[in-house]
């Protein structure tokens, strides 16, 4: 499929010169402009556009009814004029340039997979603006599309060797801020309270909430305290990252989090935060990767195989309203949020057919669209 692959390319291309970093709306608004018209040239109809705190979100929905969604995001990590040192070239089989792996690869795989097919109704293509800093406009938007559809399809970067992303642990993330009292230094520091040696204790109380063994992990990440350098200090925090595989573990450790307590007299403890994205757990997954690899025997593709992985992506959000969701099924690539970040070219071709067999094989079952809308019920 040599034009097909000339055609993804350019379109790839296209989109990555189109900068479109989460925290600067106008980019990003930019950036919708030319997602938006890319596929409406593919897809022959044009999206609603849905703007949100001013960031912009793209919708299309076929038919009156809701069956399968396909979801993905067309904002990067990467500032403005990443481009001039990261270029979308294409060389030895490799395309590279800032948000082609994450995801903008995966938004043509999709738009050209939808356009392989007959009839699109019952479809609803969403693309949001502000994955990255954690879809803090969109969620609700992505919750209400996926209670509506039987499936949910992820158009995140595939796993090494193509991959597919059957389990996501979910996400919590929160600031611990302490309050002490201020003292210098050298006069009279017993009249201070030390807000820095009551954060040490606080971290590590944090991280002895991790639990390996269940695949929890708690991370005290960047730390802020006091003023000058003989003043005992009054004010100090730091953030935390909590990765969790199971509902449970999640909330487990954010009950612990809200009950912390100072260690010393006259500190004050106030945590800010709390559970960001649920889990997207295997058994949201199984029924639909044993589909996808399925046609992708059938249809001459090499084995499929899943992995599990410690990053989380607005699957998180599908899953967690109870819609079997199915994640990874963007490019093949690598160095996502990095230098390196690249596309495998080859791969292209048989990642759009196997999602267009995808849909078209969900969009053929009513079996278990109706069981979904009962589930739901």
């Amino acid at each position: 499929m040599p034009e097909r692959t000339a055609a993804m390319i350019a379109d790839i291309q296209h989109l990555v010169r189109c900068e479109s970093p989460s925290d600067d709306l106008v980019a990003v608004s930019r950036s919708a402009d030319a997602v938006a018209a890319l596929g409406a040239r593919l897809l022959g109809a044009d999206p609603e556009r849905i703007v949100l705190d001013g960031c912009t979100h793209l919708r299309w929905r076929f038919g009156g009814g809701a069956k399968v969604l396909l979801l993905g995001h067309h904002d990067t990590v990467w500032p403005l004029s990443t481009i001039v040192t990261h270029p979308a070239d294409v060389e030895d089989g490799v395309l590279r340039g800032p948000g082609s792996f994450d995801m903008k690869a995966g938004l043509v795989i999709a738009f050209h997979a939808l356009a392989a097919l007959d009839d699109l109704d019952g479809v609803t293509l969403l693309i949001t603006g502000d994955e990255e800093p954690g879809s803090h406009t969109s969620r609700s938007l992505i919750e209400e599309e996926a209670a509506r559809c039987a499936a949910a399809l992820v158009l995140e970067a595939a796993g090494p060797g193509g991959a597919l992303k059957t389990e996501r642990k979910g996400v919590s993330r929160y600031e611990v801020h302490v309050t002490g009292r201020a003292a210098h230094a050298g006069l009279e520091p017993e009249q201070g309270v030390n807000a820095t040696i009551e954060l040490s204790h606080q971290i590590q109380a944090v991280a002895d909430l991790a639990a390996p063994d269940l695949g929890t992990t708690v991370t005290p990440t960047r730390m802020r305290g006091g003023t000058t350098s003989n003043t005992v200090p009054a004010h100090a925090s730091f953030m935390v990252d909590v990765r969790a595989r199971s509902a449970r573990e999640q909330q487990r450790t954010h009950e612990a989090m809200l009950a912390l307590a100072p260690r010393i007299h006259g500190a004050v403890i106030t945590v800010e935060g709390g559970i960001n994205r649920p889990p997207l757990q295997a058994d949201a997954s199984a029924a639909l990767f044993d589909r996808a690899r399925g046609i992708a025997e059938r249809l001459g593709i090499r084995p499929l195989e899943s992995i599990a992985v410690g990053g989380a992506s607005d699957g998180n959000f599908t899953a967690g309203v109870g819609t079997p969701t199915l994640d990874g099924l963007g490019a093949v690539g690598g160095g996502a949020h990095a230098d390196d970040e690249h596309v495998i070219v080859a791969e292209l071709p048989d990642r759009t057919r196997l999602l267009t067999a995808l849909v078209a094989d969900l969009l053929q079952d009513e079996h278990a669209v109706r069981a979904a809308e009962t589930a739901r019920r």
